[in-house]
C-alpha cells in the first residue's frame, strides 16, 4: 500500500514540475540556512571543550571597587596571586600563569619574522591544558630559561622538514618581559585549535621572564599576568571563593581594601566573560541567540511557504479527492497519500539542502571567519540535529495540506464549491502576515546593522586615523638609540607630513599604571589608569587637541621627568569637572613625580563598544614600539617603496613591518562586520522564501476567484482594475505585517545596539524604507499572477464543467 502511495506521489510531482521545483527550492533554502546556523552555533559553543580537564579549570578575575561604586574587572592581573593560592590551598592541583601577549622578532639564519602571538608561560601549562605534543617532553619543555615551544606551523616556517628540537632561534626585545637572547627549541605542538579563547604561535619559558625582571613576581600592584588553576574533580568553586576575602587580607594584597578577585570557569570564558584585558577575542551569546532566532524564523517562513504552495493547488486536486471518496477511499487513506507526497517533497528538499550547504560552506566560512570541516557537517551531533529539524519540518509542513485536502466533501466538490472555509482562509492570511512581519523585521535590522557600522567608520574619534602609516619596530634598542635621527630622516621626505613615536597607538596594546593625583581637597589618591607612553610630537601628529593647559614641548626639557598629561575622563574621575582646575596638581606615577601640565580632549583610543576611559599620557620616548608617519598619498606604491628603502638604511637588521592605522583600528570590529554579513545574507534568504509563500497565496486566490474575474471582464472591467482587485488584499496583509514588525524590530535592535557605548539612534525612516521595500517586493511578486488572471479568456473561466 505504501509503495502505491509513493508511486502516486512521485507521478504527481513529475506532473507538476514547476510547482514541485519552487516548493522544494524554498524548503531546501530554509533547511540549508538552519543547517549553516547550526554549524555556526555549534562551533561557538565548542570553545575550549577540547581540553580534557575543562570542567576543572578556572581563571582568576581581578576586581577593583572604588568608593563611588565604580567597579573594574580584569583577567590581566598580578603575579603573586598564583604562588599564594598554591601555597594556601593544597586542594589546588596546579597553577599556571602566563604573561600578556608578546611581540618578538625571531631569526634563524636568513629567516626573520616578527611573531605577534607569543606568551611567557609556566612549565605547568601542559599539565592543565590539552595541547597535543608532536615532539619534546611536556614535563621539561618550559622549565629552563630561554626555552621556546613552537606550534607546528611556526616550526615549519623556520626549520622546514628538519627536526627543530635542540635547534636555536635568536630572539629580539620583548618590551622588557624577556631580554634578547638565544632560545632553544624544546618542543613542538600541534597548532592551537581555532575554538580556543586564546591562541599562540610560540611559548617562551616563564623563567626567561624571571631572569629578565624578577621584581614584578612579588608585587601585588603590578599587572601583567593571567592566572589559571586546576581543581580536583567535583570540587565546589564556591568553597574556594568564600575564602578569598581572608586570603586577600592575609597577604595584604589590597592596601586600601579595593582589590579582590573571583574565579571564572574555563567553559564560561568565551561566551560569558565580561572582564576586560582578555588574552584573545571573545564571542557573543547575544549573537548566538539572534542567529538561533533567525534560523527558527527562516524555517517557519519556509514551512509556511510550503503549506501555502501546497494548499494553493487544492482546486486542482479537489475533483481527484471527490472521485477517490466516491469510490470508497477513506479520509485516513487520503491523508496518508497527501502526507506521502509532502514527505517526498521534504525528502528531496533535505537532500538539496545538504548539497546547498556543501556549496555554500566556503562563503559561510568567509562571512563567519571560521573554518568548518566536512567532518563537522557529518558528525553525529550535527546529523542528529539536522534529522530532528527535517522530522519536525515534515510534521509541520506536510500535515496541514494533507488534512485540508482530505477534508473536501464530494458533493461540494462536484458542485464546484470546494473552496476552504473562511477559517482556513484567515489562517493562510495570518501565515502571510507572519512571514512578512519577520521579513520586514529582518530588513529593518539589516539597515540598522549597516547604519551602526557606518557610524563606527564615520564617527569623529578625536584623533587622525587616515593617512597614518605605523611602523612596528618592537622596542628594538638600536632603533631607540637613534630614534630622533630616524624620525628626522623620515620627516625630510616630501610625502611625510609629520612623525611621532610611542609605545601605544589607538586600538593597540597599552599598559595600566598606578597613578596618584592630588584631589581638590589636597589628598593624593591612587587609581589604576590606562597609560600611553609618547614622545613630544605624538599629540600634534595624531591631531589630538588640548582641553586645558599645554602639550609636551621641546621648550620645556623638564617635561621628561616631572610632567603629566591626562584626558578629560581622567580629570573628571579625580573630581575636576572643569579640566582647567587639574592643571598644576601634583602627581606620582611609576617613580616619577611632578605636576599635571595639560588635559587633552577625550578621544576613542578603545573601540566604540567601550566608553572613553580615563587615560594618562606620559612623555617617555625611550619606551616606544611604534613610529607613526602622517603621509599624503598613502596608497601610492612609490611612497611605500621610498619609506621601505629608508628603513633598510636606518635599521637594516629589522624588517619593514608597517600597517595603516585605520585598518588596524577597524580590526577591532571584525566580529561586527562578520555579524553584518551573516545577518544580511540570512535576511535576504528569508525575504526570498517569504516571496515564494506570497506567490503561493496569490496563485491560490486567483484560482478561487477565477469565475468572479470572468464575470467582471464580461461586464467590462479593465486589466488594471482586476490587477488592483487581486493585489489590494495582499498589500493590506503586508501593511498589517509592517505595523506588527516595527515595534518588535525596534526593541530587538535596541538590545543589540546597547552593546556599543556609542551608537546610532534608530530613526523612523529605517522602518519606512523596510516597509516600503517589502510592499514593493510583495506587489512585484503578486502582480504577475494578477496580470495572468486578468488576461485569461473569460469564456474558459465561465464554462460549466
Amino acid at each position: 500500500m505504501l509503495r502505491n502511495y509513493i508511486k502516486i506521489a512521485w507521478r504527481n510531482l513529475l506532473k507538476n514540475k514547476g510547482y514541485s521545483s519552487i516548493n522544494i527550492l524554498g524548503l531546501a533554502i530554509g533547511l540549508a540556512c538552519c543547517l549553516l546556523i547550526v554549524l555556526y552555533i555549534q562551533d561557538e559553543l565548542s570553545f575550549d571543550h577540547y581540553h580534557e580537564k575543562k570542567d576543572r579549570i578556572y581563571r582568576v578575575v581581578h576586581d577593583w571597587k572604588e568608593k563611588n561604586g565604580m567597579e573594574t574587572h580584569q583577567v590581566w592581573g598580578n603575579a603573586p596571586v598564583g604562588a599564594a593560592l598554591k601555597a594556601d590551598f593544597p586542594e589546588i592541583e596546579k597553577v599556571v600563569q602566563f604573561s600578556g601577549q608578546i611581540s618578538i622578532l625571531l631569526k634563524q639564519g636568513d629567516k626573520a619574522f616578527q611573531e605577534e602571538h607569543v606568551f611567557c608561560m609556566d612549565s605547568t601549562a601542559f599539565d592543565v591544558f590539552s595541547w597535543k605534543f608532536i615532539a619534546g617532553n611536556p614535563q621539561k619543555a618550559l622549565t629552563a630559561p630561554y626555552s621556546i615551544v613552537l606550534t607546528k606551523t611556526t616550526a615549519e616556517k623556520y626549520f622546514g622538514d628538519t627536526n627543530p628540537i635542540g635547534q636555536t632561534l635568536e630572539g629580539g626585545d620583548t618590551g622588557g618581559r624577556a631580554a634578547p637572547g638565544t632560545y632553544t627549541v624544546t618542543a613542538v605542538i600541534e597548532d592551537i585549535p581555532p575554538n580556543s579563547h586564546f591562541s599562540f604561535d610560540a611559548l617562551l619559558s616563564m623563567s626567561s621572564f624571571r631572569q629578565s625582571w624578577s621584581d614584578v613576581f612579588d608585587q601585588w600592584g603590578y599587572v601583567d599576568f593571567y592566572t589559571y588553576v586546576l581543581l580536583p574533580e567535583n570540587y565546589a568553586i564556591r568553597k574556594l571563593e568564600k575564602q578569598v576575602p581572608d586570603f586577600v587580607k592575609r597577604h595584604q594584597a589590597s592596601q586600601d581594601g579595593k582589590y579582590s578577585f573571583h574565579f571564572e570557569s574555563l567553559l564560561d570564558i568565551y561566551l560569558g566573560s565580561k572582564a576586560g584585558r582578555q588574552p584573545g577575542p571573545l564571542g557573543s551569546m547575544q549573537n548566538i541567540y539572534i542567529f538561533a532566532i533567525i534560523g527558527f524564523f527562516i524555517l517557519c517562513i519556509a514551512c509556511v511557504n510550503f503549506m501555502n504552495l501546497a494548499t494553493s493547488r487544492s482546486m486542482e486536486r479537489a475533483k481527484e479527492v471527490g472521485v477517490r471518496k466516491v469510490v470508497g477511499a477513506s479520509r485516513k487513506n487520503l491523508i496518508v497519500q497527501f502526507m506521502s507526497e509532502s514527505l517526498l517533497l521534504v525528502l528531496f528538499a533535505s537532500m538539496l539542502a545538504v548539497a546547498l550547504v556543501i556549496c555554500l560552506l566556503p562563503f559561510m566560512e568567509m562571512f563567519a571567519g571560521k573554518r568548518f570541516n566536512f567532518t563537522s557537517l557529518f558528525n553525529t551531533k550535527t546529523v542528529s540535529l539536522f534529522l530532528g529539524i527535517v522530522f519536525m519540518t515534515s510534521l509541520v509542513a506536510a500535515s496541514y495540506p494533507a488534512f485540508v485536502l482530505a477534508s473536501f466533501k464530494p458533493v461540494k466538490v462536484f458542485k464546484g464549491s470546494s473552496n476552504s472555509t473562511s477559517g482556513s482562509t484567515w489562517l493562510r492570511k495570518g501565515l502571510v502576515v507572519f512571514q512578512f512581519g519577520l521579513s520586514i523585521a529582518l530588513i529593518a535590522g539589516t539597515f540598522i546593522v549597516f547604519s551602526q557600522l557606518r557610524h563606527i567608520q564615520q564617527r569623529d574619534l578625536g584623533f587622525e586615523k587616515t593617512q597614518m602609516l605605523v611602523i612596528d619596530f618592537n622596542y628594538d634598542n638600536q632603533v631607540l638609540q637613534n630614534l630622533e635621527a630616524i624620525k628626522q630622516t623620515f620627516a625630510q621626505q616630501q610625502d611625510v607630513l609629520s612623525v611621532s613615536a610611542s609605545r601605544s597607538i589607538p586600538g593597540s596594546y597599552f599598559p595600566d599604571a598606578g597613578t596618584q593625583i592630588e584631589l581638590p581637597d589636597g589628598e593624593m589618591k591612587m587609581l589604576i589608569q590606562s597609560l600611553f607612553e609618547v614622545d613630544v610630537d605624538f599629540l600634534s601628529n595624531f591631531d589630538i587637541h588640548m582641553a586645558a593647559g599645554r602639550a609636551y614641548s621641546r621648550d620645556f626639557p623638564a617635561d621628561t621627568i616631572n610632567s603629566l598629561i591626562v584626558n578629560e575622563a581622567a580629570a573628571k574621575l579625580w573630581g575636576y569637572s572643569d579640566p582647567k582646575k587639574i592643571i598644576g596638581k601634583r602627581f606620582a606615577q611609576w617613580g616619577r613625580e611632578g605636576q599635571v601640565i595639560g588635559v587633552v580632549k577625550d578621544f576613542n583610543y578603545l573601540s566604540l563598544h567601550q566608553k572613553i576611559e580615563p587615560l594618562t599620557l606620559r612623555l617617555e620616548p625611550r619606551s616606544s614600539k611604534f613610529i607613526t608617519l602622517k603621509i599624503r598619498n598613502a596608497g601610492n606604491p612609490e611612497t611605500l617603496t621610498k619609506l621601505a628603502d629608508i628603513w633598510s638604511r636606518v635599521a637594516p637588521h629589522r624588517p619593514f613591518l608597517y600597517s595603516f592605522l585605520d585598518d588596524s583600528f577597524n580590526r577591532q570590529y571584525e566580529a561586527d562586520y562578520r555579524f553584518r554579513g551573516l545577518f544580511s545574507a540570512f535576511s535576504g534568504l528569508a525575504l526570498f522564501i517569504a516571496c515564494l509563500g506570497l506567490l503561493g497565496l496569490a496563485t491560490y486566490t486567483a484560482q478561487l476567484r477565477t469565475k468572479e474575474i470572468g464575470v467582471r471582464k464580461v461586464l467590462g472591467a479593465s486589466t488594471f482594475s482586476i490587477v488592483k482587485l487581486l493585489s489590494i488584499d495582499f498589500l493590506q496583509l503586508v501593511v498589517v505585517a509592517v505595523f506588527i514588525a516595527v515595534p518588535i524590530a525596534w526593541w530587538a535592535m535596541n538590545q543589540w545596539l546597547n552593546d556599543f557605548a556609542y551608537h546610532i539612534t534608530i530613526q523612523w525612516w529605517i522602518f519606512a524604507i523596510a516597509g516600503g521595500l517589502s510592499i514593493f517586493i510583495a506587489l512585484f511578486t503578486v502582480s504577475g499572477q494578477a496580470v495572468r488572471a486578468s488576461l485569461a479568456n473569460p469564456v474558459d473561466s465561465l464554462r460549466d464543467e
